[in-house]
């Protein structure tokens, strides 16, 4: 791969800096390099990997992030670009169940399986007529997705043109339902038990929303996990962190960690273009710091894949900013989150690699989330994820990693965490009201006496480690007016050659799409107003 970049490295070649190393900058300076610029990719943190980071203690390995794996042929798509496959970089299995779900009171915990067919017969025992709606469900959610991938989430939305295509006309009256139609009221139009119902709305958090407020086009999800079922890389996703960086070295990025930027730099623009562009500067060079060293940079291009608040309103003076204070103060966060990663004594057979624990009131949950007067569930629905299940490699023999998701709201009030109870009292008081919550709902009486590690982690911490906006853990919510081409451009209004990547801008939130993301710099690069993927190299 480092003889063919050498070869592409070729007249036109342009220097870019790639501002952030989670997914959306290792994939973003990885397929710039392989398309022959010079790339240097700056990250904060003394690793990249962002919010898919990796974490070690007394030896268990904790990713502290992404979890569930979902959308393979997006990944292999990206390998495949870069002269590879997922195959040959990651160990994937699948996970059978794919999950299972503790309701609150009242019902049997639910584990769901790995395959369509069985899923049917499960959602049939749960309501009689169920399981052939489920069908009908799927298909919807198939179609959505289809015409999702090819029409809109490879879209840089430069044109229009595209989506004026008989597979998207014959569509719109659908799709205009789907888009105003809440998921949850969809759901509940077509299945009347309240378990069926929290397992199709529940994947509107991936997406940093709630299934009373995301638009129910995002039923496509359940084809994800359903039809598709759910991957894990053995190893734990640091795997997939570790094949993104060596991908993107061998491409000849250079990348320089522990280097936090602290502005971007720019020349004024030479007047005479079109009107209609409001460019008033170009990019320059990237300064930033480490060591207590300062540095610029030159560059011709930027792309930056940190938040995008922060790119905007901190690296950025107020008359270059494209999407200033005002603008964030009408935008809506997803939520941030209380992780913690517990190191625990003996097995947990009571918990599944996925675990979903699910309040009954659904809407009172949600409220306090993303509602106006905001506040912490208690009890909360959350999600425990115990690779040990699958993967001897992430725990000490005899022992289990468990990892657990908190979804709170987006206040950075609330805290930050730390190890062994050494975070914000906030923080730890909810940590033990959740170990507790699984304790009890899980039927795991000694949990917490078997804890040997712990540590959290709170929105304090989403704001310090990852600049996050209001302390998101995942960026802005996906509701109808910060979706598709409401999302924000991928591209700086005011300031020439400098780009967006990462969850902040389109398609949006979760690994996926910020490898999409990292694809439509790309394409804005090539003038390429296509809506469907690059297309890959030929084998051989």
């Amino acid at each position: 791969m480092t003889a063919q970049h050498s070869r592409r490295a070729r007249v036109g070649a342009k220097d870019v800096v790639v501002i952030g190393g989670g997914i959306g900058g290792l994939a973003t300076s990885a397929l710039l390099a392989r398309e022959g610029h010079r790339v240097t990719l700056l990250e904060k943190q003394d690793e990249v990997g962002g919010r898919a980071g990796s974490w070690e203690q007394d030896g268990f390995r904790f990713d502290t992030g992404p979890s569930w794996y979902l959308m393979p042929e997006v990944i292999d798509h990206f390998f495949t670009l870069m002269g590879t496959s997922a195959a040959e970089q990651l160990e994937l299995v699948r996970l059978d169940p794919g999950y299972r779900v503790i309701f609150e009171e009242g019902f049997d915990a639910v584990d769901v399986p790995a395959d369509r067919e069985a899923v049917t017969k499960l959602f049939e025992s749960m309501e009689e007529g169920a399981g052939a709606q489920l069908s009908k469900y799927l298909d919807s959610a198939e179609d959505a997705y289809e015409i999702a991938k090819k029409r809109f989430l490879y879209s840089t939305f430069q044109s229009f043109l595209p989506f004026i295509r008989p597979d998207v006309l014959k569509r719109l009256p659908r799709i205009g339902t789907l888009l105003l139609q809440p998921l949850q009221s969809f759901v509940e139009k077509q299945f009347k038990d309240p378990r069926i119902q929290q397992i199709l709305g529940y994947p509107a958090v991936f997406l940093g929303s709630s299934p009373f407020d995301a638009p129910s086009m995002y039923h496509l999800m359940s084809h994800l996990d359903l039809d598709d079922g759910v991957l894990y890389p053995m190893g734990g996703f640091t795997t997939l962190i570790e094949a993104m960086r060596r991908v993107a070295t061998e491409a000849g990025v250079e990348i320089r960690t522990g280097a936090s930027v602290v502005s971007i730099d720019t020349d004024a623009r030479t007047p005479g273009r079109s009107p209609l562009d409001r460019q008033v500067a170009t990019v320059r060079a990237v300064t930033y710091r480490t060591a207590g060293t300062t540095t610029s940079i030159a560059a011709d291009i930027v792309v930056s894949a940190a938040d995008l608040h922060h790119t905007e309103t901190t690296l950025l003076p107020e008359n270059l900013q494209t999407y200033p204070e005002k603008y964030w103060q009408k935008r809506v966060p997803g939520p941030s989150a209380l992780l913690l990663y517990l190191g625990v004594r003996g097995a947990l057979p009571q918990l599944e690699h996925h675990t979903l624990l699910f309040t009954t009131d659904w809407r009172d949950n949600f409220g306090r989330i993303f509602g106006k007067e905001t506040s912490v569930p208690s009890p909360a629905s959350l999600y425990v994820c115990r690779p040990s299940a699958t993967d001897d490699s992430v725990a000490p023999e005899g022992h289990e990693n468990v990892f657990v998701l908190v979804p709170i709201p987006a206040d950075v009030g609330i805290g930050k965490g730390g190890l062994e109870r050494g975070g914000d009292p906030r923080v730890e008081d909810l940590a033990d009201a959740v170990i507790g919550q699984i304790s009890e709902w899980a039927g795991i009486p000694d949990l917490a006496e078997r804890i040997v590690v712990r540590r959290s982690y709170g929105p304090q911490d989403f704001a310090d480690d990852l600049n996050a906006w209001r302390g998101t853990s995942l960026g802005p919510a996906h509701i109808l007016k910060q979706s598709a081409f409401f999302r924000g451009s991928n591209r700086s209004a005011k300031v020439g050659n400098l780009f967006y990547a990462g969850s902040s801008t389109v398609p949006g939130i979760g690994i996926p799409m910020c490898l999409i993301s990292a694809e439509l710099i790309v394409k804005r690069l090539r003038g390429d107003v296509s809506t469907g993927p690059l297309p890959e190299p030929a084998a051989g």
